[in-house]
């Protein structure tokens, strides 16, 4: 998969440069506009190399040959911008003959919801052009110019002279309402440039998070990942831009802003909003804005309300930027306001309950079977999830901070002390030892999941482990159940639920795994975090692209060998490419968590 992006536009193409088959296509608003586009290219073409210098961008070289020698060049450069696709073609006589070329195109409409165009919601087959008007009225189109003649583009090429040809594809949507976003060098100047092991794959990263961002009138927010998850995420989003802090500060203003702007203001059990609650994600798509799925603005997420929070904190410790502090008050107290609400029993946890037709699972590990007890009975809700705790026991000491900085100390130690009260209620009903870990979560019963998992090291990232039993953790978090040698498995190997190509039961997550890394350095394992950086640089440095993916499989390493690929992992991917810039601060002693 080749893909290219720029703000709310982004091509998923094949290894030729053409989208032919598949979820291949091109892409706005949550809707696959393209199905098809493939050049009809002078016949013996071949294709020599494929590059993209920038995630907007592919460069492409072609030739044909007579005998030994080049007859014919091609270099193709395809560029992505906002609602828009430039390919250009330019064609070079090698030869002492004349060349008579002829360039066709085929280009096939499609204008189904990304939903439909992976195959998670059924689609009934229509014929449709380069024109669609949705059932709300939405109209789309695609524009094609020059358009193509039916016999395709007729390019005479002289002896030793080059001809050129550039079509400029148009997807245009009345959808969104985009910002500004910053030119590449800008993003990159903000960041610091890495040399030795880092220098590659941390600009990898810095270029992958540039092409992610989406522009929203709040300010630059990254998408979570391409290609099914370019939309604006609330868990997704703030972890990146947590991960970015210092340096990435316009980005975590614009996540923060662009949520505080949207949080939850009503009771909508369907859309799981709740007044307070930080949304899950955005969706423009057609089957989001007429109902048929809820996820036009959805709120089925439980940690982002305190990882709103989370962040704020952090940005204010590392920026002692309080005038955002300030503007943001309304929002993240209602944010704090609904993580009381969000005890559902009175116990002092925060639970979830699902209510609506979207997700399951309300806590990262968003699949649903991914909350299993340790004979593999799946767990009832209203559930309290491990690290879920841990986030909210960060967010109130934040608020503390936030309070404090403002100078409302009796409102700081209010907070100090639910922070508290939440921390022992971790330890009372987590902590299994027997198992020497953190249950992975309580089920509506208030029974433990008695599994090893990868939750407890977020945990270490929150603070929230007792510090006597950090040691004993890590030892678990490290040994052969759990460690794959590339990373920490979501689930440990010998559950009953193992799987190490499953989705969230026994794959390597690197963003999970670098959280662990930031728990580890917070905590003062200094060596052992750094052989969890070391891993996760391994891992980047192992892909031709230098990119960490979403996920990998979760069998153990093998010496001289890439990890076993999971084969629909997004790649960008947001908090991924975040992951390596936060491992490089930690590394080099910039962040202490």
């Amino acid at each position: 998969m080749i893909p290219l992006k720029e703000d709310d536009t982004y091509l998923v193409l094949n290894a030729r440069g053409f989208a032919e088959e598949g979820a291949e296509g091109f892409y706005r608003h949550d809707t696959r506009f393209l199905a098809r586009y493939r050049l009809l290219l002078p016949e013996g073409l071949a294709l020599l190399q494929s590059r993209s210098p920038r995630p907007d961008r592919l460069v492409q070289d072609w030739a044909r040959f007579q005998g030994p020698d080049g007859e014919i060049y091609l270099r193709r450069e395809v560029r992505v911008g906002r609602g828009r696709v430039w390919d250009r073609l330019t064609f070079r006589n090698l030869s002492h003959q004349a060349q008579s070329l002829r360039v066709g195109l085929e280009a096939v409409g499609s204008f189904v919801d990304l939903f439909q165009a992976r195959g998670w919601h059924p689609t009934a087959p229509s014929p449709r052009g380069l024109h669609y008007r949705a059932e709300d009225g939405v109209e789309q189109r695609v524009d094609i110019s020059p358009t193509p003649p039916p016999e395709g583009f007729s390019l005479p090429l002289p002896p030793r002279e080059e001809a050129s040809l550039t079509l400029e594809i148009t997807l245009e949507s009345p959808l969104g309402n985009p910002g500004d976003l910053p030119e590449y060098e800008t993003f990159l100047e903000a960041f610091p440039q890495a040399t030795g092991p880092w220098e590659a794959p941390l600009r990898q990263a810095l270029l992958d998070l540039r092409a992610l961002l989406l522009s929203t009138p709040e300010g630059p927010i990254p998408a979570a990942g391409i290609p099914w998850y370019v939309a604006p995420f609330g868990r997704d989003s703030l972890l990146t831009a947590f991960m970015l802090l210092p340096w990435g500060k316009a980005v975590a203003q614009g996540v923060l802003r662009y949520l505080a702007e949207r949080q939850g203001k009503v009771v909508d059990p369907r859309r799981e909003e709740e007044p307070g609650k930080i949304l899950h994600e955005v969706r423009l798509g057609e089957l989001s804005r007429t109902g048929k799925v809820p996820f036009a603005r959805y709120f089925g997420t439980v940690d982002a309300t305190p990882l709103f929070l989370v962040l704020l904190g952090r940005y204010l410790e590392l920026t002692g930027d309080l005038a955002l502090v300030r503007e943001l008050r309304p929002a993240w107290e209602s944010a704090l306001a609904w993580l009381s609400r969000a005890d559902l029993d009175g116990d002092g946890l925060l639970e979830f309950q699902p209510s609506g037709g979207g997700l399951a699972v309300h806590s990262w590990k968003d699949s649903h079977d991914s909350m299993s007890h340790q004979d593999g009975r799946l767990a009832e809700p209203p559930l309290a999830v491990s690290e879920v705790q841990g986030y909210a026991y960060a967010a109130h000491r934040a608020a503390a901070g936030f309070y404090r900085a403002l100078g409302e100390e009796a409102q700081a130690q209010t907070h100090e002390g639910r922070a508290q009260t939440l921390f022992q209620l971790i330890q009372e009903h987590f902590w299994l030892p027997d198992l020497n870990t953190y249950a992975l979560a309580l089920d509506r019963h208030k029974k433990p999941l008695r599994v090893k998992a990868s939750d407890a090291g977020h945990l270490l990232w929150a603070g929230a482990v007792l510090q006597e039993r950090a040691k004993t953790l890590v030892n678990t978090l490290f040994s052969e159940e759990l460690w794959s040698g590339w990373g920490l498995r979501t689930l440990g190997s010998r559950e009953v639920r193992y799987n190490p190509l499953s989705y969230h039961n026994g794959s390597v997550w690197p963003h999970d795994t670098a959280l662990f890394a930031g728990g580890l350095f917070r905590y003062g394992f200094k060596e052992e975090g750094e052989r969890v950086v070391q891993a996760l640089l391994d891992l980047a440095k192992s892909q031709p692209d230098l990119r960490l993916p979403e996920l990998v499989g979760g069998f153990p390493r093998e010496k001289d060998q890439p990890p076993v690929p999971y084969p629909v992992a997004c790649r960008p991917q947001a908090w991924d490419a975040g992951t390596v810039v936060y491992l490089y601060a930690l590394s080099q002693g910039l962040r202490d968590w």
